[in-house]
């Protein structure tokens, strides 16, 4: 595994690291506002392998798919990284500290919503970790260097176009709770 590899696996395990230890700060130890201040770091880890994924490209390395898959990372934790602290901190409080509300299943409509929601927010992951692609094609200017990072946001273009599909078939058929029947 490269350099990038292991920097994308260390910046995950840093994302929710800071997240348990800002949630632990938070709610079991009552530090609200330093649980904030943990909870707020991680967009720092987000930062360090953006800078490391550009030193390595500058250094002359060529582009493979763990540089590529760094900006798809990036996207993914800007796009989603509010929401997985909210659904982080949610799950916390029931399951840890016995207080909360319990996070609910949806069903119906109300799942097809909250799904499509998801799409949008996994297309402007997509925009994000994007550009960034683009941007780093452009930056090296070099076909034979990039082959790797045009190959991921191609098949990120697929898989957003699948999802989106799914995001629809979840408006025609959406899921009912178990037991429930149609009618039919």
């Amino acid at each position: 595994m490269t350099i990038i590899g292991w920097m994308i696996v260390f910046c995950e395990i840093a994302f929710w690291v800071v997240i348990v230890l800002g949630l632990m700060t938070r709610y079991i130890f009552k530090k609200k506002q330093l649980g904030i201040i943990l909870l707020a770091l991680t967009p720092l880890v987000d930062l360090t392998l953006l800078i490391a994924a550009g030193i390595d490209i500058y250094r002359g390395e060529v582009a493979t798919t763990a540089h590529a898959i760094a900006a798809v990372y990036i996207g993914i934790s800007i796009a989603y990284g509010k929401s997985m602290i909210e659904w982080a901190d949610q799950r916390f409080q029931y399951y840890v500290t016995k207080q909360g509300e319990k996070p609910r299943k949806r069903y119906g409509i109300e799942y097809s919503k909250h799904y499509f929601k998801g799409w949008i927010r996994h297309f402007i992951a997509y925009i994000i970790g994007g550009g960034i692609l683009v941007g780093l094609i452009f930056w090296i200017d070099d076909i034979s260097r990039t082959q790797a990072l045009s190959g991921v946001a191609k098949i990120w273009s697929i898989v957003l176009g699948i999802d989106l599909i799914i995001s629809i078939t979840y408006f025609i058929w959406p899921p009912k709770e178990k037991g429930i029947s149609s009618g039919t």
